[in-house]
């Protein structure tokens, strides 16, 4: 064997170990990456979930007539007298 057919021989075995060694810290980079987004999808599930129960009681508390009577009852507000009313004009 000849001194070129040595260092060609040399130079592919690094080439080996250092694909394969590219290859395993890819694969951990993926099994990482993929956990990552796993916590993520969970993450949206729960906030899209707390997001619709958020639009119910958005739906129930905003109605109009359950904030009159509401303040009517606990706050004992009520609409102003016409007399009461200032309109001012700049």
């Amino acid at each position: 064997m000849s001194r070129s057919d040595l260092f060609l021989l040399i130079a592919l075995v690094f080439a080996v170990i250092g694909s394969g060694i590219s290859v395993v810290y890819a694969k951990y980079q993926s099994r990482q990456l993929f956990v990552e987004l796993q916590a993520q999808r969970l993450d949206r599930d729960r906030l899209d979930m707390e997001w619709g129960r958020l639009q119910l009681e958005l739906g129930t508390v905003g109605n109009p007539a359950l904030v009159e009577k509401l303040a009517r009852s606990r706050l004992d507000m009520r609409m102003p007298k016409p007399s009461d009313v200032v309109v001012l004009i700049r």
